[in-house]
């Protein structure tokens, strides 16, 4: 065992030089017992965690007592979108899916959970979020502005820190009626430096307000971001930092044109 690499997550090398990430075996019974569960009023719809697709790819159950920002979120739209035009197929168990999962959860919880006592992704006293090397953000704040503000920021079409959590999302869920999936391409690096490149994608059907309070109307193209994510994770799986790396003009340019 090398000892960069702690027992609890052994990195292994098949005979085609892919690393795979083998989880203990108390994380793949929970997960397991989680994909298995049905509908609740609590957790998320079967239909959101991609069952009725033959393939969970989110699993995420809020802790007991938990609220919803505004009721439990409807993921149906959106994996409807990722499943017809997700360019990666990841085999079940491999380290991609399994940390492709992690990040739609963690993206569920700080999305819909406004609490940051009740985060269970996050490792909240250590949380950092930061966007092409800037300046972090903690969990708070992460919560306060949403993760779509943080990791946007201030571009000449948009400003993050002129538009409020709620009407942030508000405005881009407006300009992605039909949702803005998003998948694990490749991961160059396991556990706790986790690397890899993601794609965000949806189609520009909807209609976009601009940071003067234009609205743009979409022209139906497919829009595809590509961006490279170093993720920081505790022995538990806890995510303790996000380095997102992209360029988001190349985003919010195509909705304000």
């Amino acid at each position: 065992q090398d000892a960069h690499c702690p027992a609890w997550s052994p990195l292994i090398q098949d005979r085609f030089g892919t690393i795979h990430w083998t989880a203990n075996r108390e994380l793949r019974e929970l997960r397991e017992l989680r994909a298995m569960a049905t509908d609740d009023k609590d957790g998320l719809s079967d239909e959101s965690k991609g069952v009725t697709h033959g393939e969970v790819i989110r699993d995420y159950q809020p802790a007991p007592g938990a609220k919803w920002r505004s009721g439990r979120p409807d993921y149906a739209a959106v994996n409807k979108l990722y499943f017809e035009h997700r360019v990666m197929n990841h085999a079940e168990g491999s380290l991609e899916a399994l940390i492709q999962k992690l990040m739609k959860n963690w993206d569920v919880e700080c999305r819909h959970i406004a609490s940051t006592h009740q985060w269970q992704t996050m490792d909240v006293s250590k949380f950092k979020a930061a966007l092409n090397g800037g300046c972090p953000f903690n969990a708070q704040l992460l919560s306060d502005m949403s993760h779509a503000n943080v990791l946007i920021g201030e571009t000449p079409e948009y400003s993050a820190t002129a538009s409020s959590a709620e009407a942030g999302m508000k405005n881009f869920g407006a300009a992605f009626p039909e949702g803005f999936a998003w998948e694990v391409l490749e991961v160059f690096s396991g556990p706790p430096n986790v690397t890899f490149k993601w794609r965000h994608f949806g189609k520009m059907t909807g209609t976009f307000k601009d940071k003067h309070g234009k609205e743009h109307k979409g022209n139906g193209e497919m829009l595809n971001i590509i961006g490279l994510c170093i993720a920081k994770v505790s022995e538990d799986l806890k995510i303790e930092s996000v380095d997102v790396y992209y360029n988001p003009n190349d985003l919010v340019r195509p909705l304000a044109t």
